[in-house]
């Protein structure tokens, strides 16, 4: 079932508890700062951090690719009360979930200036806007963005894009796409990038712009993000909150009861 693995520190060897085969790092938002600015200041590469909720583990049982890379990121952190909810029923005291708007928020407001960002995702004029608002709003320094097509990148774009994002030479590089593109992009290209630390942080680019409403935040807080976004963009997500959101209760009392292994 859901395996552990106990570590005193964050920074030396996350807490991980499984999810459907799916590892997960037990950590807040503080902890998740602490550990990028850990590699920022080692002046490492490629790490990169997928901020999954249930969407994320449900798609990984039906993309076995998708699964290896979760699994191989630096950090998994639980954007998602179902994810929180099953942390606290294994015994980890995990009080809210990590978030993807309020993490990048919350890295920003505390760095400051410190650090070199790039904004990649989004739709056209999105990352610019997000970029003004960033430095309006925290000070931050926006080396680049980049609104990439609704379509795969040719070759030569992507070289052209590796090329960009390298000449910036950022710290942090948002990565604005949806899962599983945004967690395939950033496994494909953390060899080729210069960039201590890449996060896929979802609707985050249009939440945190205003483009999108966020739920209230007691909604948030209390697992019901979801609703409200469902009611916002019925025909766009029913899928994801209706059909996997079922599919993820299924499979996780199957795992319980034993009747189904999902590693």
């Amino acid at each position: 079932m859901y395996c552990e693995q106990k570590a005193e520190e964050v920074h030396r060897t996350p807490t991980v508890f499984r999810v459907l085969g799916v590892q997960v790092h037990a950590l807040q938002i503080p902890d998740v700062i602490h550990q990028m600015e850990e590699w920022i200041s080692a002046g490492t590469r490629g790490h990169f951090i997928a901020v999954t909720g249930m969407h994320g583990v449900v798609e990984a049982q039906h993309d076995p690719s998708l699964k290896q890379i979760l699994n191989s990121a630096d950090l998994v952190v639980p954007d998602g009360m179902p994810l929180v909810w099953l942390a606290r029923w294994w015994g980890y005291a995990l009080k809210r979930r990590v978030y993807g708007p309020e993490l990048m928020e919350t890295f920003c407001r505390e760095t400051g200036s410190r650090y070199r960002h790039f904004l990649y995702g989004g739709a056209p004029g999105v990352p610019e806007l997000l970029a003004r608002i960033m430095t309006d709003r925290q000070g931050v320094q926006v080396v680049g963005t980049y609104s990439p097509p609704f379509r795969p990148l040719t070759l030569a774009e992507s070289e052209e894009v590796a090329t960009l994002i390298n000449s910036t030479t950022p710290d942090v590089l948002w990565v604005g796409l949806s899962t599983p593109k945004q967690e395939s992009w950033m496994y494909e290209r953390r060899n080729t990038l210069r960039v201590p630390v890449m996060l896929g942080v979802g609707a985050a680019f249009d939440l945190n712009s205003g483009r999108v409403r966020q739920a209230p935040r007691w909604m948030r807080e209390h697992g019901l993000e979801w609703l409200f976004r469902l009611l916002m963009e019925p025909r766009r997500l029913w899928k994801r909150y209706v059909l996997y959101g079922s599919k993820f209760i299924g499979y996780v009392v199957l795992e319980f009861l034993g009747w189904r292994k999902f590693d």
